[in-house]
């Protein structure tokens, strides 16, 4: 298993499972991460995320009722576990830190002019 350390990918998957709950699936995941994110993502990238955040203990999954849009297959449902939420507060939390450590002199921007 890997460490703890969460990725920017992983933190954007773990965020829309906890977004889709309690319809988190492959599929799902990854259009709503192209609607809301911008990112266009194959599916098989998704899954491979979805399992390593199963193995390091953010997420739990379940098979979901067989559903006749998937001709009697059933979705694997993911949910967040509480080690999953944690890692999320984390990741935001750090991030927060970081930001309010930025001199509001480094953020502020004038026009740039060119000259030729």
């Amino acid at each position: 298993m890997k460490g703890n350390y969460l990725g920017e990918l992983e933190e954007l998957v773990l965020l829309h499972v906890g977004i889709l709950y309690p319809e988190a699936y492959g599929v799902a995941v990854m259009d709503e991460i192209e609607k809301q994110a911008g990112r266009s993502l194959n599916i098989s990238a998704v899954h491979s995320v979805l399992t390593r955040l199963e193995d390091k203990g953010y997420l739990k999954s379940k098979m979901g009722d067989p559903t006749e849009e998937r001709g009697g297959r059933r979705k694997r449902i993911f949910l967040l576990t509480a080690a999953g939420k944690r890692a999320l507060e984390e990741a935001n939390e750090l991030r927060n830190q970081l930001y309010s450590q930025i001199p509001k002199m480094a953020l502020q921007f004038s026009p740039v002019v060119v000259r030729c």
